[in-house]
């Protein structure tokens, strides 16, 4: 097997386990009524260490749940709001095959991921205070930038590397009709 293609394999698995992930993280936007039901239940069980050992993550659970009881019950319109965020996560998902298919003429969508996953960072910062979010909850929304760039990091590292290989054989990558 050729370097190129051995790049390509690992840069097409890394983007395999990206856009897993964005579409498990968009999808569990859908149901979070019940997933905080079920998170609540889970944490305060009697066997549980979370209520003792952790009381702030404990009333925080129960606050946001509470919360979206209230809004699911009251004014269910409003969770409309993350069922669009679940699809924008879906949406972006589905842009990340185009570096699968082409990396080299779509390292942009990569470089746009990465420009995304820094931008949580101040999101969470600005947004966080004024939404009344306590802080230590921001630094795990910013977990998911940290930790989203990463795989993005290698993925841009690999096509740089590919596009080198290319470059240096002189191979012109051929074009994949919009239809395959």
């Amino acid at each position: 097997m050729s370097e190129r293609h051995a790049l390509k394999r690992r840069i097409r698995g890394w983007l395999v386990f990206f856009i897993a992930c964005l579409v498990l993280s968009g999808l569990t936007a859908f149901p979070l009524v019940t997933e905080l039901r079920w998170a609540e239940e889970l944490l305060g069980a009697s066997a549980s260490p979370v209520p003792e050992h952790l009381p702030g993550l404990m009333e925080w659970i129960t606050r946001v749940r509470e919360g979206l009881d209230t809004v699911d019950r009251e004014q269910p319109f409003m969770l409309y709001g993350t069922d669009w965020l679940a699809f924008a996560h879906l949406v972006i998902a589905v842009a990340f095959y185009g570096p699968y298919r082409d990396p080299v003429r779509n390292i942009w969508v990569i470089e746009f991921g990465m420009i995304a996953c820094a931008g949580i960072i101040p999101l969470a910062l600005i947004c966080g205070p004024i939404r009344d979010i306590p802080f230590w909850w921001s630094l795990i929304d910013m977990s998911f930038g940290v930790f989203g760039v990463i795989p993005l990091l290698i993925v841009r590292r690999m096509i740089k590397r590919l596009e080198a290989l290319e470059q240096a054989a002189g191979a012109t990558p051929v074009p994949v009709p919009a239809s395959a």
